[in-house]
């Protein structure tokens, strides 16, 4: 059995892996570490059953994105059992006509399962940045 520290860093890097292979995109390699029946709310609360919905997701409202990690959190009380992730920066890449962009910030929340990702909810400020590209909202 492991200890809360031990489970807290082991449940740290799995989501840092994980986005690391996510953000490729590689959602055929991100597999590996969510479960079969996850649930996913993407900002907007847009309803997703798999993490190729991210990857699609993102190819119609980025040309590439990229997240820098500022901060990755497991919430007290972790166990190897279960654990809840806080995943917090910034994303930085090309809007679709290849505008780049950057300091765009966001934060993820995870929840595992015996090691695998379970829930996945993920807010940024995209969409605001986009109302001020459209000009339908002040910086």
């Amino acid at each position: 059995m492991t200890g809360p520290q031990e489970s807290a860093v082991t449940a740290a890097a799995t989501i840092e892996e994980f986005l690391r292979i996510i953000m490729i995109p590689d959602p055929e390699g991100a597999r590996r570490f969510v479960s079969p029946d996850i649930r996913i709310r993407f900002t907007g609360a847009r309803a997703m059953s798999d993490i190729a919905e991210c990857s699609a997701f993102n190819a119609t409202r980025y040309a590439w994105v990229k997240k820098r990690f500022e901060r990755t959190e497991v919430v007290a009380g972790a166990t190897s059992a279960e654990a809840v992730v806080y995943n917090r920066g910034t994303l930085y890449g090309e809007w679709p006509d290849g505008t780049p962009f950057e300091g765009n910030r966001y934060v993820d929340r995870y929840v595992l399962r015996d090691g695998l990702i379970v829930q996945m909810d993920v807010w940024n400020d995209s969409a605001e940045w986009l109302l001020v590209r459209a000009g339908l909202a002040s910086p």
